[in-house]
């Protein structure tokens, strides 16, 4: 089996897919990641065969007005207006990245083909007459009368409406409907259409800490969390090293790629919340959402593999990125999750929900007072700690891409 496997967006999009590719690989089948061109070294450290896609949407990850919109959470009339405007401005980004998705499928010689909601890619399956699959790192996207969609941040609703939020999501993909039929006309030679069905869509989360519906059909499968080998090749750096070796256990603390107006605001609030929880820290600086100097008790990194870090920490604050969320999960250590964006505000009620964290402390209303709280609750709560540790032996347990891998030979062999 060659799989083609297609992602865009930031490392917690991206790097799920690494995971798979690696996964497929030691399993005896060839793999080919198609990612923005800024994932090729990390897809090279783990020797997985790649193919750049353009940067596409990800160019306006520092645009200031983004930026705003993304820290309010897209929230209010304004909010929404910046959306669609937003959307107006990924448009012809995204069609760049669809035109790369179209000739690297041509050349891949893949026989299957899985991909993220964000890139239509079964447009691609359909020229190639392969199968598609449908890979989620988040719930929301299959529809269920169960629980509403958890990607929509709506009040809470009847039960016979839980289906209709899912609607919400939808709408949103078909903005794109125009890019898309151009892509299929222009560039696939095909009419206008929604592409061919999905073989098989596969959950990429786990079932303990996150809502499934049981009367969905077999070709759904919730796998477990996804995760990335270490990079052979890392090593932490002397200052990380002995800043670990100097005392008890630190708290971690970032935001991934969320990238606030203030980054330099965010820092000092965050440096004397650590301050005021007595507690030393290592804060990732990330892609520009925090800014803060070292101290005694204090370290700022750009960033560390969080299988390798999480597992020396006394606690994990961050945004509540899917990935970060699960290496936190694995990690068996108690969370404060401050969420901004997107599927953020689910992972931190959820976190919340199953014992491992705090009530959710969104970015907007983090102060010093509101963080040192969370901080402390999280490094001294034996309850918090004992659920972390319970969940972190089922996650690590699940071996999610091992059961993807599974499910993918299965629709291969034609019995999915």
């Amino acid at each position: 089996m060659k799989a083609l496997l297609v992602t865009h967006g930031t490392r917690g999009d991206v790097q799920p897919f690494l995971a798979l590719a690696v996964a497929l690989r030691q399993a005896g089948h060839s793999a080919l990641l198609a990612a923005p061109e800024s994932f090729a070294d990390s897809a090279a450290s783990h020797d997985v065969e790649f193919a750049p896609l353009d940067e596409g949407p990800n160019r306006l990850l520092q645009d200031p007005v983004v930026v705003t919109a993304v820290e309010n959470g897209y929230r209010g009339v304004r909010g929404k207006l910046t959306a669609i405007s937003t959307i107006r401005r990924i448009k012809p980004l995204m069609a760049d990245v669809l035109r790369d998705v179209g000739a690297v499928a041509r050349s891949s010689g893949a026989d299957l083909l899985v991909h993220s909601p964000s890139l239509p890619a079964q447009h691609a399956a359909e020229v190639l007459r392969v199968p598609a699959v449908l890979a989620t790192l988040q719930p929301g996207w299959v529809p269920t009368s169960q629980f509403p969609c958890p990607m929509v941040p709506l009040p809470k609703v009847p039960r016979f409406l839980n289906r209709a939020t899912y609607l919400t999501v939808s709408a949103t993909l078909r903005a794109y409907n125009g890019v898309v039929n151009t892509w299929r006309a222009d560039d696939l030679g095909l009419a206008p259409g929604r592409g061919p069905d999905h073989a098989r869509v596969l959950q990429a989360f786990s079932s303990a800490v996150a809502p499934v519906d049981p009367g969905w059909p077999h070709s759904v499968r919730t796998t477990g969390f996804w995760f990335l080998p270490r990079d052979p090749g890392w090593s932490p750096g002397t200052a990380l090293r002995e800043f670990l070796e100097a005392g008890p256990p630190p708290v971690y603390l970032g935001f991934g790629s969320m990238a606030g107006r203030d980054a330099q605001r965010t820092g000092d609030i965050v440096a004397e919340a650590v301050r005021a929880s007595g507690v030393r820290a290592v804060i990732a600086t990330g892609w520009g959402g925090l800014a803060a100097r070292s101290s005694d008790d204090l370290l700022v990194i750009d960033q560390a593999p969080h299988d390798w870090l999480f597992g020396k920490v006394s606690a994990v604050v961050h945004h509540g990125g899917g990935g970060t969320t699960a290496a936190a999960l694995a990690a068996g250590v108690p969370q404060v999750v401050c969420p901004f964006v997107a599927d953020q505000p689910h992972w931190a009620r959820r976190m919340h929900a199953v014992g491992v964290a705090p009530p959710p402390l969104p970015h907007k209303k983090i102060t010093v007072a509101s963080l040192s709280e969370a901080i402390t609750r999280a490094v001294t709560d034996p309850a918090l700690r004992e659920r972390a540790a319970e969940l972190g032996e089922r996650t690590r347990a699940e071996n999610g891409v091992s059961a993807a891998v599974r499910a993918l030979e299965e629709v291969h062999s034609g019995l999915g």
